[in-house]
C-alpha cells in the first residue's frame, strides 16, 4: 500500500505538471486557457450570439414540411439514371404527385469520385452518364423537383467527394442545375478550432496601388478578456491575444481612399500549432473567415492573406474566434452552406433573367449538436436523431425524441425524424400506418424512403396496394400540411398509451392515440382534457365535439373517445367543437 500511494502521488505530481506547464503555454501565446476548458465542461451549449442572424426561411421554403421521396433507404450507394427516371414517373403515375409529394432526391453515391477540370461536382460518369443537369431537367418536365447531397465533411459517407471548403462552388454548381432540394449530411466532419493564434500586426493594402496601412495592437480596442501580449520572439514584443474560444474581439477603424477589394496581410505568431486555427473577421457588417496552418517553419511569424471589400472612408474591422463549443462550430459551417445555396439561387436567377428557385436546404448532422436551438438561422430542416432503419424499435426511438422538441418546430424550419421507412422491412399494415400517422402529427417532412416504382401496374396506380393507400391518405396529409404548422405535444401518457395532439389552423385539433404496447389495449379519453392546454387552444363545448377520424374516415359526435386500439398502432381524430 506504501508503494502505491507512493505511485498515486507521484503521477498526480505529474499530472499537476502538465496541466501548469500546458496552462501557461496557452497564456504565453495569447490564448485563454479557462475558455479552452469550455469545451469540456459545457461542450452541449451554443455560445455564439445568433439572435441577429437571419433565418434561412427568409427566402420563403418549406412554409410547409417537404414531401418527396429519397434513394438511401431503398437503394443506398446503387442508384443510377435509369432507376431515378423510372422513380419520378412512378411518383406522376402513382397519384404521389397529386398528393402533394413533389422532390425527387438523390441521396449519397450520385456524384463522381472525381471533381471537374474546374474543381466543381460531377455526376458518377458510369451510373449518371447524361449528366445530373440534364436528368433535373427531365425530372423538372414531369413537373417535380429533385434533390441532391453533400457533406458537412472532407467527404461523404460513402467516401466521395464532400463540400466541407467548397461551400460556395458547390452551391453555385447545383444551383447552375436546378437543384431545388439540398441534404448536407455530417460524414468526414472537421470540426473549426477555438484557437486563434496571437496577431503580431495587421497590414491592409490594395492591389496594383500604392495604398498600405498598418494596423498594430495598440490600435486595437479590445472586448472581453483579449488584450496585448508580451511576445519576446517578435519583432515589436508584443501583439494581440486571447481571442481564442470566444474570449474576446479585438477591434479597429480605419480609412480606405476608395470602395474595392483589399487584402488583408495578418502577421500571426506560429506557435508551433499542430491543428489549423480559425479566426473570424467582420468588416462593416460582412463576415470573413480564415483558417490559420499546422505551422512547421523555422520564424515565430507567419502570414495568412485574405482579400476582402471595403466601402470608401471609415470601415470597422473585428477579429475574434467565438467558437467554444462543438454546437458553435456546427452553427457556423452549416450556416456558411446555407448562406451559399441562399447566394447560388438568387445569382443564378439574376444570371440567367429567370425566376429563382429556392434550394430547401436539410440539416443532417443527426442531432448531435442540438441543431433545433440554431437550425432556424441555418436551414430549412434538421435531423433529430441517428438515422431511421426499418424497424419498430427504432421507429419509436426517433419518435419520442422528436415529441420532446415540439416548441422548435413551425413554418419554414422543420424537426426531421428522417425519412420514411412504409413500406420497408417487416413492419405491418399496422405498424406503418401508425408510422405515418406519427410522422404527420409531428408535422414532419414526409420523405417516402421505399421503392415506389411498386405503386404503379401498367402505367397506372395500383389501387391494391396497401403502402400506396396509407402514403396519399389525404386526411393525414392535410394535418402534416397544416399551415399553422404547429408539432404534436404529449397530453397524456398512461397503460402503454400515448396520448398527442397538435393545433390546426382552422382551430381544430389533431388528436392521436398511440398503442406502443405489445398487446392490444383499451383507452377511455375525456374530450375535454384538450381544453385544459393553451397550446392547442380549442375552446370548451359542453355539448360535445365533431370527431372526424382520418383512417376510417367516420365521423361522429361526442365528449369522449372509447377505443380499443391493436399492438402498435395508432387511431387519429379531427377534433371541432360542436357549434
Amino acid at each position: 500500500m506504501k508503494y502505491l500511494a507512493i505511485i498515486l502521488v507521484a503521477v498526480l505530481a505529474i499530472l499537476i505538471v502538465v496541466f501548469i506547464s500546458w496552462f501557461l503555454n496557452m497564456k504565453a501565446n495569447g490564448k485563454c486557457p479557462l475558455c479552452a476548458l469550455k469545451k469540456i465542461f459545457i461542450p452541449t451549449k451554443l455560445t455564439i450570439d445568433i439572435s441577429e442572424d437571419e433565418e434561412y426561411s427568409e427566402n420563403k421554403v418549406a412554409q410547409t414540411p417537404p414531401m418527396g421521396w429519397s434513394s438511401w433507404n431503398t437503394f443506398r450507394n446503387n442508384i443510377d439514371q435509369d432507376i431515378i427516371m423510372q422513380t419520378a414517373h412512378a411518383m406522376k403515375d402513382s397519384g404521389l404527385a397529386n398528393a402533394g409529394y413533389e422532390f425527387i432526391n438523390l441521396d449519397d453515391c450520385w456524384q463522381s469520385s472525381l471533381r471537374d477540370s474546374d474543381g466543381k461536382l460531377q455526376g458518377d460518369l458510369g451510373t449518371f452518364s447524361r449528366g445530373i443537369p440534364k436528368l433535373i431537367k427531365d425530372i423538372n418536365a414531369l413537373g417535380l423537383k429533385v434533390g441532391l447531397y453533400s457533406s458537412n465533411g472532407t467527404l461523404t459517407c460513402e467516401d466521395l467527394p464532400a463540400s466541407l471548403g467548397n461551400e460556395r462552388l458547390d452551391a453555385k454548381t447545383i444551383a447552375s442545375w436546378g437543384c431545388e432540394f439540398f441534404k448536407y449530411d455530417f460524414c468526414h466532419h472537421d470540426r473549426i478550432s477555438g484557437d486563434c493564434p496571437a496577431i503580431e500586426h495587421i497590414v491592409i493594402t490594395k492591389p496594383k496601388s500604392a495604398f498600405e496601412i498598418d494596423l498594430r495592437p495598440e490600435d486595437a480596442e479590445f472586448t472581453g478578456r483579449a488584450k496585448i501580449i508580451k511576445m519576446s520572439d517578435v519583432p515589436s514584443k508584443k501583439a494581440i491575444g486571447f481571442i481564442s474560444h470566444g474570449s474576446g474581439s479585438a477591434s479597429f477603424n480605419f480609412d480606405a481612399d476608395e470602395k474595392g477589394e483589399y487584402v488583408l496581410t495578418f502577421v500571426f505568431h506560429k506557435s508551433m500549432a499542430k491543428k489549423k486555427q480559425y479566426m473570424q473577421i467582420h468588416i462593416n457588417g460582412k463576415m470573413y473567415e480564415i483558417f490559420f496552418p499546422e505551422t512547421k517553419g523555422f520564424s515565430p511569424l507567419g502570414r495568412q492573406q485574405i482579400i476582402v471589400e471595403l466601402k470608401e472612408g471609415i470601415n470597422n474591422m473585428t477579429i475574434k474566434n467565438p467558437v467554444a463549443t462543438a454546437i458553435d462550430s456546427s452553427y457556423i459551417q452549416y450556416k456558411r452552406m446555407g448562406n451559399a445555396l441562399k447566394e447560388a439561387s438568387s445569382m443564378w436567377a439574376k444570371v440567367t433573367h429567370s425566376e429563382e428557385k429556392p434550394i430547401t436546404y436539410s440539416i443532417c448532422e443527426w442531432g448531435m449538436a442540438r441543431p433545433y436551438l440554431w437550425g432556424a438561422k441555418a436551414g430549412s430542416m434538421w435531423r433529430t436523431t441517428p438515422d431511421i432503419a426499418p424497424n419498430w424499435r427504432s421507429i419509436t426511438m426517433i419518435y419520442n425524441r422528436t415529441l420532446k422538441l415540439y416548441k422548435h418546430s413551425g413554418p419554414g424550419h422543420w424537426n426531421d425524424p428522417d425519412m420514411l421507412e412504409v413500406g420497408n422491412g417487416k413492419l405491418d399494415d399496422n405498424e406503418n400506418r401508425a408510422h405515418f400517422s406519427l410522422w404527420c402529427m409531428l408535422a414532419a417532412p414526409l420523405m417516402l424512403g421505399n421503392d415506389i416504382r411498386s405503386f404503379v401496374s401498367n402505367g397506372m396506380p395500383d389501387k391494391d396496394n396497401e403502402t400506396l393507400k396509407i402514403v396519399t391518405n389525404k386526411h393525414m396529409i392535410a394535418v402534416d400540411q397544416d399551415s399553422l404548422g404547429k408539432s404534436a405535444k404529449r397530453i397524456k401518457k398512461e397503460s402503454g398509451i400515448d396520448i398527442i395532439a397538435r393545433p390546426l389552423s382552422n382551430g381544430d385539433v389533431a388528436l392521436c392515440l398511440f398503442n406502443t404496447a405489445s398487446s392490444t389495449k383499451s383507452v377511455n379519453f375525456k374530450l375535454e382534457d384538450l381544453t385544459k392546454d393553451p397550446y392547442l387552444g380549442i375552446e370548451e363545448s359542453p355539448s360535445g365535439y365533431e370527431l372526424h377520424d382520418l383512417w376510417t374516415d367516420e365521423r361522429t359526435t361526442g365528449t369522449t373517445i372509447n377505443a380499443t386500439i391493436p399492438k402498435h398502432s395508432t387511431v387519429v381524430y379531427r377534433v371541432k367543437p360542436t357549434i
